[in-house]
């Protein structure tokens, strides 16, 4: 699995910016009198980029489970013509939220992965370069936190996360360290984890690629956030609300988020699923959607060297039929 801690929108001077921005508008199409879901808007880096043609009679719902995108949405709807919404929560739940009302979208889209808004706060946990408290929840009012699951899981769902969600080489060995280190002392902070991390694996892998405690703080703040069950969720969510003709568009940053994607749009296609010897189809396959781009959209070099934590992002892009 191609991991970066999954960040979005961060340059390498640290200035905010949308990844694979042009390649979304280009594959979304968005026209004057659409209406546009932004599942994830973040900071608004994508908003502005998708929104720049549309007018008067169009709609744009922003979506993030932090109340801190508020107030980047606030900003940015004051200079629009068109009408904006904002809607905190998981995106998957506001979703459903709005398919029970008989919304329809035109275009829906979600950039995955945690936010430089996020991350540029050490105080909420989602970085192992800050001391902090071990949080790491996407929306405050989460109950569970980083710290609750690492002094109160059981050593083999521990193991499982790091192994699962990480693809972590070392899962077995860091969750027994912690399991003991916690007997005597909770876990609190980033760094407190961090150390026993890197204490728990061989000494040549800690200077190896990356940081060591990369993988184990990714897979941490996915099983916090529910990150993969949010995704598959929110795929359904966002297809029931698609009109006919309308797109919907992901952004992914690692392989667990990508294969969910690429596996949703695959089933959705009417490929007959029948056994080969059969001499009819039996199974009825009906193509619900058309894979917009057959291969995941990747950053350009250009953008890489402006936003090297880019590097690993994937777009794919389906569009509902009618």
């Amino acid at each position: 699995m191609q991991l970066n801690n999954s960040i979005r929108g961060i340059t390498a001077n640290g200035a905010h910016v949308p990844v694979l921005a042009s390649e979304l508008v280009d594959l979304l199409e968005p026209q004057p009198d659409d209406t546009i879901i932004d599942c994830t808007f973040g900071a608004g880096g994508h908003a502005r980029k998708i929104s720049g043609g549309l007018g008067k009679s169009a709609l744009f719902i922003g979506i993030d489970r932090d109340p801190v995108a508020r107030r980047y949405f606030d900003l940015y709807s004051q200079y629009q013509p068109f009408r904006c919404r904002f809607q905190q929560g998981n995106f998957a739940d506001a979703l459903e939220q709005l398919d029970e009302k008989d919304f329809e979208a035109d275009l829906i889209y979600m950039d995955l992965g945690v936010s430089s808004m996020q991350l540029d706060r050490p105080e909420r946990g989602f970085s192992y370069s800050y001391n902090a408290p071990l949080d790491m929840r996407m929306d405050p009012d989460n109950r569970s936190t980083a710290r609750d699951l690492v002094n109160e899981l059981p050593y083999k769902e521990l193991a499982y996360i790091f192994k699962t969600y990480g693809e972590e080489r070392y899962a077995r060995q860091i969750a027994k360290r912690i399991c003991n280190e916690r007997e005597t002392k909770p876990f609190e902070s980033t760094l407190q984890l961090v150390d026993v991390i890197k204490a728990a694996i061989p000494t040549p892998a800690r200077f190896g690629a990356g940081h060591p405690a990369r993988r184990v703080f990714q897979a941490l703040r996915i099983a916090v956030n529910d990150e993969l069950g949010s995704l598959e969720r929110g795929l359904q969510n966002a297809l029931n609300l698609l009109a006919p003709g309308g797109r919907l568009a992901v952004i992914s940053f690692h392989s667990l988020e990508d294969r969910i994607v690429k596996q949703f749009f695959a089933a959705r296609v009417g490929k007959c699923t029948c056994p080969p010897d059969l001499p009819t189809c039996v199974c009825e396959a009906q193509a619900e959607v058309r894979i917009v781009n057959r291969r995941p959209i990747s950053p350009s070099d250009e953008e890489i060297d402006e936003n090297p934590r880019s590097q690993s992002a994937k777009l794919r892009v389906a569009e509902k039929l009618g």
